[in-house]
């Protein structure tokens, strides 16, 4: 098995005795950081492959600790936190966390998670020309192996899936890799409405991602990223069904499950105002 590390960001002893004890039987190599200043300064010195952050921490909270991660590294970001307020979660989503775990945590259901993050494929990042270690690549559960490599969503919108790279008009958009995901998801499966339990499925690989808001937050991100390069839409959401994307330029009036539907705008904002879908 190839060298994993973890790095838990965790200030109670007891919860942190419980997370390295968890993943070192899932197989990491396991470093703690009690504070925040300290989480920052070990991920720059020995870079993890995972990341479980509590949100309450000493020096520097951890969503500027989960912030400045991500400004170097595309690692796997679990939230592990007793804040079980919505906007808490949307924020650590916001700013690159995968997946938000509240305490108390089952370890069981906690090495699941993790199981299912490592199941998405990771691209080679660089940093300072010096490559980030990846996790094994596995194909991507929204990309079957007969589908083309270069998707055309039209009005300049196109996914390389080989390189894991989004274009439009020619300039590459900066997407996560969750981003990535549903977009790519959502791009197989043109002009079909996609609903929201099944993108869980797909993207998270795992039934015990209950919470399906996770995608209203990514779509959200990424509908923000895509028109700062363009004014067209393509991802359409369903309401209380999920989202259908469309070649730009292609929108026809179809129906989902055999009767008519609404088709609304939803800017990346949205999420914010807490709007029920």
């Amino acid at each position: 098995m190839q060298d994993l590390h973890a790095l838990v960001v965790e200030d109670d002893p007891d919860i942190s005795s419980a997370l390295v004890e968890t993943l070192e039987g899932a197989g990491f190599r396991v470093t703690s950081a009690r504070d925040g200043r300290a989480a920052v300064d070990v991920a720059a010195a020995d870079p993890p492959d995972l990341v479980t952050l509590d949100l309450t921490l000493p020096h520097m909270d951890g969503i500027e600790v989960c912030r400045r991660i991500r400004e170097t590294s595309d690692c796997y970001i679990v939230i592990v936190s007793a804040r079980s307020d919505e906007v808490d979660k949307l924020i650590g989503l916001e700013v690159g966390a995968d997946d938000f775990v509240l305490k108390p945590f089952s370890p069981r259901e906690l090495r699941a998670r993790v199981a299912a993050l490592f199941r998405r494929p990771r691209s080679a990042t660089l940093v300072d020309d010096t490559p980030v270690a990846t996790a094994p690549h596995v194909p991507s559960p929204s990309q079957p192996a007969d589908e083309p490599s270069v998707i055309a969503c039209g009005a300049g919108l196109v996914i390389n899936s080989a390189r894991r790279e989004v274009q439009v008009d020619g300039d590459i958009v900066d997407l996560t890799r969750i981003e990535y995901d549903v977009l790519e998801y959502l791009a197989t499966h043109l002009s079909r409405v996609c609903t929201r339990e099944e993108m869980v499925l797909a993207i998270w690989s795992s039934a015990l991602t209950h919470d399906h808001h996770l995608v209203d937050v990514h779509v959200a991100n990424l509908r923000g990223k895509l028109r700062r390069h363009s004014d067209a839409t393509w991802i359409h959401t369903i309401r209380g069904i999920g989202y259908r994307m469309d070649k730009e330029g292609q929108q026809q009036g179809r129906r989902a499950g055999g009767g008519p539907y609404l088709v609304a705008r939803f800017d990346s904002e949205d999420w914010a105002r807490g709007l029920d879908f």
